[in-house]
This record gives structure tokens, C-alpha cells and sequence, in this order.
């Protein structure tokens, strides 16, 4: 008999009996080389692909990040826990990946969807890729729909809309991480997500934001998502694409979600320390050259969807820190030319106890009033061009010039502009508050009442405007003009009037 018979007569019997024939499969090993803190290189891969999972001996896993004919370098994503030079590491054929879904509202997870609030395991049914292409430029529609912060400041003069990235700047403590969380705690009471990602953040910081959120009611439509400082810069440098993995599953339900990076400073640094371990040449102020390719590709992933494509949208907020005021270094540049404008935090605002300190010289939204509601529109532009000449004329007078009626008269005016714009911390406020208040304060409403006085004022004309039916007008998008214009103003009028 020959042997291809003998082969038949085999696969026949086995057919016959039900055997299962064995099902081979193939397993691609290398060998740890080197071991830094947070990186290891690996040897003997000849088909490892660019993010893949690596698994090593003792259970720690990492990514494949840099890529050579004769070597892998691997970042790890947990601790090394005992990994030393001539373990064995293997192929696992998969990319990072994170749960996503309804399931993780209200919880705190790291970026590879480990719980980190004590509550259980997350029980997501879906596991999405961590690093994802953008939505296509067909797939966009424009921004037309406004995400209110309850911040005057912002509302009017630096209006964000619903999928745009807006960059919150400025130096070290002048409030950066306060105005972000102030827009999530707008959210309350809305169908918007959010998302807050700490990315190298003290313990205690990460603490102070989650009790925040808990206190104010709003963690239970909140994800945060934490890389915190102990951890590996691997873990670091994957938890802003995580972050947004989880936030775009909710846009592409057709909801409105809210991310916030906080912050892509030292998301840059953990960058950095990997490809200086991976032996890659710095470039400009020793960042690696692709960086800007990496917070590109990042915030390219927020947008406003077509309706064709559900219609949901995600709105980044990235925060950068910069040191003495220098908007002109790399990292800043880079995300000023990725974003669609910056809130600017000035140091010296902050100082003077204008807060939020924001330099409305300085800011600017490049989507504009395109998403602002029709009555923020109308009291805007006069206040933002009022305010800019108030600036300009204060620096003129503390030459100590002779100044005529009408100039001090503006003077006055500013001053009275700049105390209402003034806001405390974790007090959002609402549409229809921020326009009676800013449309009254233009109109010389305050001009006889002293700074001192003015914050019980202004409190007067925003409970009073609370009880009118203009206020839901407003909020629905009717014009400030004519009828509604005159209830306001006679509005504020006779609150002013009640309270003196």
C-alpha cells in the first residue's frame, strides 16, 4: 500500500471513531536583553508588530514600541516584578486594549480598565483598541452646538462648542485644573459624559479631584481615568488614547462626550523618558521629533460627528503647563497649532485675585460665536471690544496723564466689567444668569455702585432673572433683541432698585 493510501486509510478511521485531530498553533519567543525602569529590550522577535502586547515571565506585560531588525524595545505597563536579563517574552498577537461602555460610569480605572475605587471588577461587555485612527474628514460635520462652562469668562468671550478642542494654559498653579472641573460640573443635569484623565498626578491631587466630583453629584456620570505619578511612564504615556477610546464609545452612540487631559505636560515628559531609554536621538529641547505626531493624532479624534453618524460629538479639553509665561516653547506651540484656540491663565491675574484669571487679551476660540447661543452673541462682542479698550486705557493711565470725563467714565466702566466677571471656584453659572448679568454691567447698570458692592449686586440681578420667563428663552436660543432685551434690562433695573 502507498503511503498516501495508508495517509487515507488514517484520516478515515478517525473520521469513523469522532476523533478530534489536535489543533497545532505557533508561539513566537524572544529574550530579554537589557532591563531599565520602565523599558526592556528584547531579542529574537523576527515578525512583532508596532504596539503589540508582550508578555513576560511573572506575569508583567508591556508594548512593543520601537522597532529594529535585531532587537525590540518593549514598555512596560506594570511593574517588572523580579523581570530579569534572560527571561523569556512572547507574542500575544493583540494591541492595548480598554472596557468602554455604560458600565464604567461612575468608576475610577487606570488606563488598562483596572478598578481603582475598591467597587469590584468593571463589568464592560466591549474591549476597544486603545490607540485608534481618527473619524474621516466626511465623517465631520461643523461645530454649531455650544458646551456652556457656567464660566462668564469663558461663555462669552471664549466660547467652546461641542467637539472642538479648546487648550487650557498657563502656568503652574493659576487655575487650570479648576476651570476644567468647573466645566464638568456644568454638566450636571445634562446628557453630556465626561471624561477626566489624570495623566502624572500626585495621589493626593487625583483624590481631591474624585471627592470633588462625588461631593458635587456628578462622578456618576463620570469616567476618570488615572496615571499617576509611581506609576510606569509606559502606563503614563498609553492613558490619554484610553481615555478617549472610552469617550468615543459614547460619541459614537450618538451622545455628547467631555474629555479632560490633565495634564499633556508631563504626558510629553513620560514620552521623553521612554525614547531617551530606547536610545532615540532628541530633538528640539530634547523631545523626541515625533511628539508633535503623538498629540496630533491624539486630538484629531475629537470632533462633531454627522448625523448620518449618530450625531454625538467629543469635546477635548488638554491642559499644558507653562513656565514664565513662555507660550513660544515646543510643547505649547505644538498643541496651539493642534487645538481650536486656548483659555490663557495669567500668573499675574491670578495674583491680583481676578479669578479665573483669564487673559481674554491672550485667549481665543477659532470656532467662535458660530457656537454660541444667539443672546451670548449680542452681549459678547461689545463687552469683548469694551474690555480690550478698558485694558489698554489702565495701562495708558498709571502714567498718571490727564484724563477727560468720557475716558474716566470708561475707566469706571471696566472696572465694573471685570469685577463681574469674577467667579468663585466650583461655582458654575447659568445661561440665562450670565447674560442678565453681562447685558446689565454693559449697559452702565453698575456704573453707581462701588467694586465693593458689586458682587451683591450682581447676586441681586441673577436670582431676580431666575424668576422671569425670559430666563428658559434664552436658554432655547431666542435672539437678545427688542421684547427680551427690554425685560431684561427693566429686570436688573428693579432688582438694583429692591436692593438699595
Amino acid at each position: 500500500m502507498k503511503l498516501s493510501d495508508q495517509a487515507d486509510a488514517l484520516f478515515d478511521a478517525i473520521e469513523r471513531t469522532g476523533a478530534r485531530l489536535p489543533r497545532l498553533s505557533s508561539e513566537e519567543r524572544g529574550i530579554v536583553r537589557r532591563v531599565f525602569r520602565g523599558v526592556v529590550e528584547v531579542e529574537g522577535f523576527t515578525e512583532v508588530t508596532s504596539d503589540e502586547v508582550i508578555a513576560f515571565e511573572h506575569g508583567a506585560t508591556g508594548l512593543a514600541l520601537d522597532l529594529s531588525p535585531d532587537r525590540a524595545g518593549v514598555m512596560l505597563l506594570q511593574d517588572p516584578q523580579g523581570l530579569r536579563p534572560g527571561d523569556h517574552a512572547r507574542r500575544t498577537g493583540r494591541v492595548a486594549s480598554v472596557p468602554t461602555g455604560q458600565a464604567l460610569l461612575g468608576r475610577v480605572i487606570d488606563p488598562l480598565g483596572r478598578p481603582l475605587d475598591g467597587l469590584g471588577p468593571v463589568k464592560a461587555r466591549r474591549l476597544e483598541p486603545v490607540d485608534r485612527p481618527a473619524p474621516a474628514i466626511l465623517e465631520r460635520a461643523p461645530i454649531s452646538r455650544p458646551l456652556q462652562t457656567g464660566i462668564k469668562a469663558v461663555d462669552a468671550l471664549v466660547p467652546i462648542g461641542r467637539g472642538q478642542r479648546e487648550l487650557i494654559v498657563g502656568d503652574r498653579q493659576t487655575g487650570k485644573t479648576a476651570v476644567a472641573l468647573d466645566t464638568i460640573l456644568n454638566q450636571a443635569g445634562t446628557d453630556v459624559v465626561s471624561v477626566y484623565c489624570a495623566i502624572g498626578q500626585r495621589g493626593d491631587a487625583v483624590a481631591r479631584v474624585i471627592a470633588r466630583l462625588r461631593d458635587n453629584g456628578v462622578l456618576k456620570n463620570c469616567i476618570v481615568v488615572v496615571a499617576g505619578a509611581e506609576e510606569p511612564p509606559g502606563l503614563q504615556y498609553i492613558a490619554p488614547y484610553a481615555a478617549t477610546t472610552i469617550a468615543e464609545r459614547f460619541m459614537q452612540a450618538g451622545r455628547d462626550a467631555l474629555i479632560v487631559y490633565d495634564d499633556l505636560t508631563r504626558h510629553a515628559r513620560a514620552y521623553r523618558e521612554l525614547s531617551l531609554l530606547l536610545r532615540r536621538p532628541p530633538g528640539r529641547e530634547a523631545y523626541p521629533g515625533d511628539i508633535f505626531y503623538l498629540h496630533a493624532r491624539l486630538l484629531e479624534r475629537a470632533t462633531q460627528l454627522r448625523e448620518s453618524g449618530n450625531g454625538g460629538s467629543l469635546t477635548a479639553l488638554p491642559i499644558i503647563e507653562t513656565q514664565a509665561q513662555n507660550l513660544s516653547a515646543y510643547i505649547p506651540t505644538n498643541l496651539i497649532s493642534i487645538t481650536d484656540g486656548q483659555i490663557y491663565l495669567s500668573p499675574d491675574l491670578f495674583q491680583r485675585g481676578q479669578l479665573p484669571a483669564v487673559d481674554v487679551g491672550r485667549s481665543v476660540s477659532r470656532v467662535g460665536g458660530k457656537a454660541q447661543l444667539p443672546a451670548f452673541r449680542a452681549v459678547a462682542g461689545p463687552l469683548k471690544l469694551a474690555y480690550a479698550q478698558f485694558e489698554e486705557l489702565e495701562s495708558f493711565a498709571r502714567f498718571g496723564a490727564k484724563l477727560d470725563a468720557d475716558t474716566r467714565a470708561q475707566l469706571e466702566r471696566g472696572r465694573r466689567v471685570r469685577q463681574a466677571l469674577r467667579q468663585p471656584e466650583g461655582a458654575p453659572i447659568p445661561v440665562a444668569r450670565q447674560i442678565a448679568l453681562l447685558l446689565a454691567v454693559s449697559e452702565g447698570l453698575f456704573d453707581t455702585i462701588t467694586p465693593g458692592e458689586m458682587h451683591e449686586a450682581a447676586r441681586a440681578v441673577a436670582e431676580a432673572v431666575d424668576k422671569t420667563p425670559q430666563a428658559r428663552e434664552i436658554e432655547t436660543g431666542a435672539n437678545l433683541k427688542g421684547a427680551l432685551r427690554e425685560a431684561l434690562l427693566r429686570m436688573a433695573r428693579e432688582a438694583l432698585n429692591a436692593r438699595s
